[in-house]
């Protein structure tokens, strides 16, 4: 049984109820806490992530050299990968997700659920690590979010997310880049 399978039972037993899929339909308020406070012990074994507040900003010709095409253009210039193309959208080890701008870690693997729609999906985040702003692109109002420390657009905030929280922070894949649990951590 792998750690999410197990979280999912957990939370269900305590709420007394089912879980379906790989949604935490029972978890609560505090189990969303709990996945916020414990994010470190799912890094790679000598990984030390940078803080948010140490900002990255670069020319553009910089990003350009850091990033690849469809990476600069969806951190960069707020692009949308198309649905499908990433292999992080089924990605299921235990780890973090980090920023690919800028390395900062931004879901766990335990915040992670199969939307259904294309694009890596988590109902939560670590606190601290995004900054929001509306966007009217399609004519009407979405929620986008960016990357605290280096602004790298990731994608957007819909309210059709599992419970406990939910929302759903549908996630370009490349913006983010995976560093599974250390076997050793």
């Amino acid at each position: 049984m792998n750690r999410r399978t197990w979280l999912q039972r957990l939370f269900a037993a305590a709420a007394g109820g089912a879980v379906a899929g790989n949604t935490l339909a029972a978890a609560g308020p505090k189990d969303v806490d709990a996945l916020q406070k414990n994010w470190r012990m799912l890094l790679a074994e000598g990984v030390r992530p940078p803080s948010p507040a140490e900002k990255v900003k670069l020319a553009n010709d910089d990003w350009k050299k850091r990033l690849d095409r469809t990476q600069y253009n969806v951190l960069r210039e707020e692009g949308t990968e198309r649905p499908g193309s990433s292999p992080l959208d089924s990605e299921k080890r235990a780890g973090v997700f980090a920023c690919a701008g800028c390395d900062l870690p931004v879901f766990t693997s335990d915040m992670k659920f199969d939307s259904g729609t294309g694009w890596p999906s988590f109902f939560t985040t670590i606190p601290g690590v995004f900054d929001t702003k509306t966007d009217h692109i399609l004519l009407y109002a979405r929620t986008e979010y960016h990357c605290t420390r280096c602004g790298g657009h990731h994608g957007h905030i819909f309210n059709d997310g599992p419970r406990p929280t939910g929302l759903r922070y549908c996630n370009n894949g490349v913006a983010l880049k995976f560093i599974p649990k250390s076997a050793k951590a």
